[in-house]
């Protein structure tokens, strides 16, 4: 009988191992991967891996901008997850995040770009879209900065980035769930 429970309890054990990652890793779902890359402007990363950070998350939200994250929480856990590097590609580019913040400007890649956070933010209006890095330390978003290129683009890491475009008017289009339910007829 007990022979008979050892291989039932080995098993059980590597199942509870399974479920022993409260950070719930979600790799990038496939209509968010598609949508990166048919993506009418471009979409900014760092690859599949980033100094030995996975992709542990990807996501749109209903502004259309999309966002990835790289590496396990540092701070916080599901729902509050500050990962070691987030990339978000946003396709308005009439509004550079800033505010009351302290920030400088520097030159990245013949772009200028608003950095705040002791340089562990960093957002770089570039074509149509502005691309914001939040990074755990300032080496890291400089890293990111110089490596982004574009999902659906062709270009390399550390090539000059597009220079900012006049706004491009994306911000007042309203969005899909902001225009009204077309009327028809009753039946």
């Amino acid at each position: 009988m007990r022979l008979a429970a050892l291989p039932l309890a080995g098993l059980c054990a590597l199942l509870l191992a399974g479920c022993g990652d409260t950070l719930q890793d979600r790799p990038i779902p496939h209509p968010i991967l598609e949508g990166m890359v048919i993506a009418p402007y471009p979409v900014y990363w760092v690859g599949g891996s980033f100094q030995g950070l996975q992709i542990t998350e990807g996501v749109k939200d209903p502004s259309g901008a999309f966002g990835l994250s790289y590496g396990d929480c540092v701070n916080g856990g599901q729902g509050t997850c500050t990962p070691p590097l987030r990339i978000i590609t946003s396709p308005d580019n009439s509004f550079v995040p800033g505010g009351a913040t302290p920030s400088s400007l520097a030159t990245i890649r013949g772009v200028k770009a608003r950095v705040s956070e002791s340089g562990r933010t960093i957002a770089i209006p570039t074509g149509g879209v502005v691309v914001n890095i939040f990074a755990k330390d300032p080496p890291t978003a400089d890293a990111a900065a110089r490596s982004i290129v574009a999902i659906n683009a062709i270009g390399s890491p550390g090539e000059p980035l597009p220079a900012r475009l006049p706004d491009t008017g994306f911000g007042s289009t309203p969005l899909p769930s902001q225009l009204p339910a077309s009327a028809k007829p009753l039946s």
